[in-house]
């Protein structure tokens, strides 16, 4: 069983190529490392949207006769991974909508912190949601009359949410794309030819042959219409810049740049920074492919230890239908990396891997290279103990479940039967990004949580609602002295 952090969502955007669909299709191919769950495609002709979604994987869903239904010069795609909604095809993205407005699609990669205030208040105004989605919210917001603003309330949908957001939003004549003032997830700005491109990822670019224009701004919409690129920046007064550091860690692929920064590079510097911090008199680096490859070279290479792909990865593994006992929980961690024995036998081993959550899929790896004869094992981390759960869109676990927030770096160096155990400073991580602290999110390892996030008040909402629904909310409102809600 898995037990690396679930990545987020991937969104991507075309306005005015011929061919919009199949380069949406090439960019959810891209970005398939972000999702896995379920992907959509939605593109407009100027007057009707086609859409379509499903559940798997972007070259499972799209197919040429599906490609060629969707006609049209702009498209927005989403690849999922539910990290609020469950997997279902109801909650695929992108969202579509029909209202007064007109036809708007919606795709999102993020997790609103206030969704369920908006969506009790949405749902108390009349509004009737159609999925368990926080991306919904989004929908319903840009679909309301706004009289104040004159008609055009993109602005003022966007300073009600609350959290992580870079959505790529479509319309009948523009493209638009946002990014939360924070600057949590990535989006990117290309062209290809005389189309402008939108993309979580530069890789996406790389792929269709677009060129990067530059990163949206943290609190920028970028309005994408036949007479070019307008920019608004919704939100002038915000400073802080909470860029999720975690991308560079693991989530983005190595081969996309990030505020001007190759995330391959920095992840061969965040292995060197690990050398001068734990210099370990070993015989071999071996990376726990593929998160931990980078790191691991760069380790070996201000190391000077000799750098060996011991372990060998199957990419063809997908999900077992087999009930989770440990037994098939042991074969699951074992099939999807094999270890050449030879490599590590008799030696002293470095195991370079990019975090470790729970922690049994490491143990798993460390009593592999012992049971093929490696003398020592010695686990490095390319980043510091995970202490605290996400609330801006990562899959990590409660606190209850994270290894370091419950145990003592000996203890877990004990659990997992290695000779030592390392995690990378968090000024070494940052360090290694050549950007300052007060650029990134690390509420994960440092407890800063950048937007506050209440969990009580959730929990406050969904007692009402239960209580609406069983029929006792006038004695629960009651009980607390608060106001009915009707």
């Amino acid at each position: 069983m898995q037990h690396y952090p679930k990545h987020y969502c991937g969104v991507f955007g075309i306005f005015g190529h011929p061919n919009a669909a199949e380069l949406t299709y090439y960019g959810l191919y891209a970005l398939q490392h972000r999702g896995q769950e379920s992907a959509g495609i939605v593109t407009c002709d100027g007057r009707k949207f086609h859409v379509h979604k499903g559940m798997g994987l972007v070259p499972q869903i799209f197919d040429g006769n599906v490609l060629h239904r969707l006609i049209g010069p702009m498209g927005v795609g989403h690849t999922r991974y539910s990290t609020t909604g469950s997997s279902n095809i109801g909650n695929a993205q992108p969202l579509t909508v029909d209202c007064a407005r007109g036809q708007i699609a919606v795709a999102h990669n993020g997790n609103l912190t206030n969704a369920s205030q908006l969506r009790e208040e949405l749902e108390l105004r009349g509004s009737i949601f159609q999925t368990t989605v926080d991306s919904e919210i989004i929908l319903h917001l840009l679909a309301q009359p706004d009289a104040a603003s004159g008609g055009n309330n993109l602005v003022n949908a966007i300073r009600k949410i609350e959290g992580a957001y870079s959505l790529v939003i479509m319309t009948e004549s523009e493209i638009i794309g946002v990014r939360d003032p924070n600057g949590f997830r990535p989006l990117s700005l290309g062209k290809v030819g005389d189309a402008w491109v939108l993309s979580s990822e530069t890789c996406a670019f790389d792929l269709i042959g677009a060129k990067l224009v530059r990163d949206i701004e943290p609190g920028e919409i970028v309005i994408i219409t036949k007479d070019g690129v307008r920019s608004i920046q919704a939100f002038p007064e915000h400073k802080r810049r909470s860029f999720c550091i975690f991308e560079y860690v693991y989530f983005a692929r190595p081969d996309s740049n990030i505020a001007n920064r190759n995330v391959y590079k920095v992840r061969v510097e965040m292995g060197r920074q690990l050398a001068r911090e734990f210099p370990i008199d070993a015989d071999v680096v071996v990376p726990v492919p593929d998160s931990g490859n980078s790191a691991a070279l760069g380790y070996a290479m201000e190391s000077g230890i000799p750098y060996e792909m011991a372990f060998v990865r199957n990419h063809y593994v997908g999900r077992s239908f087999l009930q989770p006992s440990q037994l098939i929980r042991d074969f699951n961690v074992k099939v999807k990396l094999n270890l050449i024995g030879e490599l590590v036998r008799g030696k002293r081993v470095v195991i370079v891997d990019d975090s470790i959550v729970r922690g049994t899929t490491c143990r798993t790896r460390v009593n592999s290279l012992k049971e093929a004869g490696a003398k020592e094992v010695h686990v490095l981390v390319s980043c510091p103990p995970h202490m605290n759960p996400c609330v801006y869109g990562i899959d990590f676990p409660d606190r209850s479940k994270l290894m370091a927030a419950n145990n003592t770096i000996d203890e877990i160096r004990t659990y997992l039967n290695a000779d030592s155990l390392g995690y990378l400073s968090q000024d070494g991580m940052v360090k290694a990004t050549g950007l300052g602290r007060d650029s990134f999110c690390m509420a994960c390892y440092d407890g800063n949580y950048p937007v506050p996030y209440d969990t009580s008040v959730d929990k406050h909402i969904m007692e009402r609602r239960r209580a609406r629904a069983e029929g006792l909310a006038d004695s629960i409102l009651k009980d607390r002295g608060q106001i009915k809600l009707l």
